[in-house]
């Protein structure tokens, strides 16, 4: 990767109108660009920036050997100091330099919205996959709230949207690995503080919106949450919008006039339009009509609102030029880790799906398809709401259970900094009806809702989690089993129980 002096970037943040001052250092190439001194290299360049930074990580960095450290406010160390007005833009001017502007040379996919982001992404995933292997090409990076890869690393994911450093890494080592395609997840908060400042988007999707992420840490209010997803608009070439979404027309106006429309849902007057749609066995069938093609397609991941997920990924396929074969091989067999992730006990008593559902929309459709799909059964939903955000969910997820289930089990779910016990009765204050329970332990609560609830026919909805296998405890994350291990290793208890006393 070619490397830059320091008066490179300087000059580069002076033309962005970011630069203040910049005073005594050598004018040396850059190996390195951080805000982690976990990560420091000699020769790098540190950023100043974070709630949580403290003036001795400027000590830290700067005994490190660091180039040059660069904030919003001079810490005194013994490394030179670069002054800017804003530290989060001066993070992608930094970014873009250093990384040599990667994502324009790899074709880049971004979608937003308040649910249905993974499964999308890993819908189109599946579908280029299928494409770059007959091509002979590597497997496309994706950066998504579930995992990353790039070509070079692969890890399991804490934000949906990293830092604009680690997104411009995620690029340039997709670049150097020969991967011609980028697949992201962009969230709200992404847009908001510009994580993806300086990318053009080649294909952008917008899936819907509701009210979440509202809290001190987070958006003020839902005009701040609803604004900052719009700005996707800002920056891509070509968008995909659901004309079924709430607000439709505010998404369409904004976006008239910033890039190519093209549409998906259950209207005529769609682009990717879905006629019918049947559950069957193992799968769900439904009729779509497109520009390049028409008939039915099938989805073998569970859940009827999946279908919305799916014509998301066909209108990105046609706008990126993907033949029909591989739209219909990649549904097929996609998979989402942690999406509608369904078990059985042996004698089918006992279904538990897992799923990474945590906002009001995602239950709410989690709740309407299985309703559907798993007539007459209880419902048991067993959930959390993390720590120092989103405190609407609190109520939001509350209410929904408490409307559709049967009894409901509040668990841990990356509490943070926040007491557990606070969090757990702020959401019991919002259950009305339902018999509830308060569990920390989340490997409990999953065991008791699957096996001493009720002897009836039922299915527990594990949500939130996934196969995430930390916890976010305090400022660390702890690892811990995830949602799936829970539920295998009970069920596999329970069939034992069972074959006992038979």
């Amino acid at each position: 990767m070619e490397k830059h002096k320091l008066s490179e970037y300087t000059e580069a943040l002076s033309r962005d109108g970011l630069l203040v001052d910049a005073d005594g250092f050598d004018d040396k190439l850059i190996d390195g660009l951080t805000y982690d001194t976990r990560e420091m290299v000699p020769g790098a360049i540190f950023i100043c920036k974070g709630v949580h930074f403290k003036p001795e990580y400027a000590d830290d960095a700067a005994n490190a050997g660091a180039a040059a450290l660069v904030g919003e406010k001079r810490y005194e160390t013994s490394a030179p100091f670069i002054t800017v007005t804003d530290v989060r833009r001066a993070m992608a001017t930094l970014s873009r330099l250093f990384f040599n502007d990667a994502p324009r040379r790899v074709t880049s996919v971004g979608i937003t919205g308040t649910k249905g982001k993974s499964t999308a992404a890993y819908y189109l995933r599946a579908i280029l996959d299928d494409m770059m292997r007959d091509e002979g090409r590597p497997d496309v990076a994706v950066i998504s709230s579930i995992d990353t890869y790039d070509g070079v690393e692969k890890f399991e994911s804490h934000l949906t949207t990293p830092e604009v450093v680690e997104v411009y890494r995620h690029f340039a080592n997709a670049e150097a690995s020969g991967i011609s395609h980028l697949v992201m997840e962009v969230s709200s908060q992404a847009l908001k503080y510009g994580r993806t400042a300086g990318i053009k988007f080649d294909v952008a999707c917008f899936m819907n919106i509701g009210v979440d992420h509202i809290s001190p840490a987070e958006h003020s209010d839902f005009e701040d949450y609803f604004s900052s997803k719009l700005k996707i608009f800002d920056s891509c070439r070509v968008a995909c919008v659901n004309t079924d979404s709430d607000f439709a027309d505010r998404i369409f106006s904004y976006a008239d006039g910033k890039c190519r429309v093209v549409t998906f849902g259950s209207h005529e007057t769609d682009d990717v339009y879905c006629r019918r749609i049947e559950t069957v066995d193992g799968g769900i069938l439904f009729d779509v009509r497109t520009p390049d093609f028409e008939g039915e397609l099938e989805i073998t991941m569970p859940g009827i609102f999946n279908v919305s997920n799916a014509l998301a990924a066909i209108a990105m396929s046609h706008v990126l030029g993907v033949p029909e074969k591989y739209v219909r091989s990649g549904l097929l067999r996609a998979r989402a880790g942690g999406r509608m992730q369904t078990y059985k006990s042996a004698d089918g008593r006992a279904v538990a799906i897992v799923d990474y559902a945590h906002n009001e929309m995602s239950f709410k459709a989690l709740y309407d398809s299985v309703k559907v799909e798993y007539p007459g059964r209880k419902i048991i939903s067993v959930f959390g709401c993390p720590g120092g955000k989103a405190y609407l969910r609190r109520h939001d997820l509350a209410a929904a259970a408490d409307e559709n289930c049967d009894y409901i089990i509040i668990t841990e779910e990356d509490s943070g900094e926040e007491p557990f016990d606070n969090i757990a009765r702020d959401v019991a204050a919002n259950i009305e009806k339902c018999d509830f329970a308060i569990i920390e332990d989340r490997g409990e609560a999953i065991r008791r809702a699957l096996t001493e609830i009720t002897d009836e026919p039922r299915v527990v909805l594990i949500t939130g989690k996934g196969e995430e296998t930390r916890q976010k405890r305090g400022t660390l994350y702890v690892d811990c089993p995830s949602d799936v291990e829970y539920t295998k290793r009970t069920l596999e208890e329970y069939d034992r129980a069972v074959l006992a006393v038979n």
